[in-house]
């Protein structure tokens, strides 16, 4: 899955990205539901890894499923 596709599933649930502040290629996002914070490598073109990004969702404190079904 791209970035820009994670990206939009997690603004959807809920969770938002946070300012950056210097170089790199992740960004931090928040969920303010529950207070929790996961860095998402942002790798243009290139697909974030299955298990890279189940262990995001997870530090979110999300649920696959969810953010599976999310449009």
């Amino acid at each position: 899955m791209k970035y820009r596709v994670a990206a939009q599933k997690l603004r959807v649930l809920g969770c938002e990205e946070l300012p950056r502040h210097g170089a790199g290629s992740h960004r931090v996002w928040h969920n303010p539901q529950n207070g929790k914070i996961a860095p998402l490598p942002d790798w243009g073109a290139k697909d974030i890894k299955l298990g890279t990004l189940r262990a995001v969702i997870r530090q979110l404190g999300l649920d696959w499923q969810e953010f599976s079904k999310a449009k």
